[in-house]
């Protein structure tokens, strides 16, 4: 069964670089047709996709988030990352760490087979 668990700052200061690292158990972020997601829920909204890595390691990023987002990973670790910069307080979220194991995307919650806890990111002064 595959884990995942999701850590980071907790309290980032806005125009700083938020770095989010998604720790993966119980199985590899190589295995075929996994997408490894990062989605985030602000405080009292949705549920919004920030983007993925492959596990070809094929990135794709929100396009709203694009230009100030790089998702990447370490195959050594098991690990993937997400990187933010230039935060703003709109950016203050839980971010989970989220897994589908199939050919396509989606951007259905429902869709997805394995979920981290979520890490809250506060972007305070």
């Amino acid at each position: 069964q595959v884990q995942l668990q999701e850590s980071g700052p907790g309290l980032v200061k806005p125009s700083k670089t938020l770095s989010l690292t998604c720790t993966v158990s119980g199985g590899s972020i190589t295995t075929n047709f996994y997408y490894w997601t990062w989605i985030r829920q602000p405080p009292g909204k949705g549920l919004e996709w920030n983007g993925y890595i492959f596990y070809s390691g094929r990135t794709y990023r929100s396009p709203s988030l694009k230009s100030r987002t790089s998702i990447s990973r370490d195959t050594s670790k098991n690990m993937v990352y997400l990187q933010m910069n230039s935060l703003k307080p709109e950016d203050a979220a839980v971010y989970y760490c989220a897994a589908r194991n199939h050919p396509d995307y989606s951007l259905q919650a429902r869709l997805y087979d394995n979920w981290g806890q979520g890490t809250r990111v506060t972007v305070s002064s």
